[in-house]
């Protein structure tokens, strides 16, 4: 299982209709197959995920913010890990949103 205690990520790629740039950061803990992250920065003011790893390692998670235009976004999202060559965590993200639209999107985050 893929360690995500005291990792750091910030965003490489979204689709256009995600709210998280390269100026998020998200900060992951873990604690058994339950991982938890804050995160903030660009067009986020505050947000936070939580996500449970399946056995073949992919994030089922649930994720709230609030958005610079001062509104409360929620979505789900599964994300697939991958690992770089320099040992850095690498997460491929299809996401939905739960609020709003309802659409979806594609993103990647990577360990920093």
């Amino acid at each position: 299982m893929i360690n995500y205690d005291n990792k750091t990520f910030r965003s490489i790629e979204n689709t256009e209709n995600g709210e998280v740039s390269g100026e998020t950061t998200f900060h992951y803990r873990q604690k058994g197959n339950i991982v938890t992250a804050t995160y903030s920065g660009g067009g986020i003011i505050e947000g936070h995920l939580i996500a449970l790893i399946s056995e073949n390692g992919d994030l089922s998670m649930r994720y709230h913010h609030v958005n610079a235009q001062n509104v409360l976004m929620t979505g789900v999202c599964r994300s697939i890990p991958e690992i770089l060559s320099n040992g850095k965590i690498r997460l491929h993200e299809l996401w939905q949103w739960t609020s709003g639209d309802e659409s979806t999107g594609r993103s990647i985050v990577e360990e920093i």
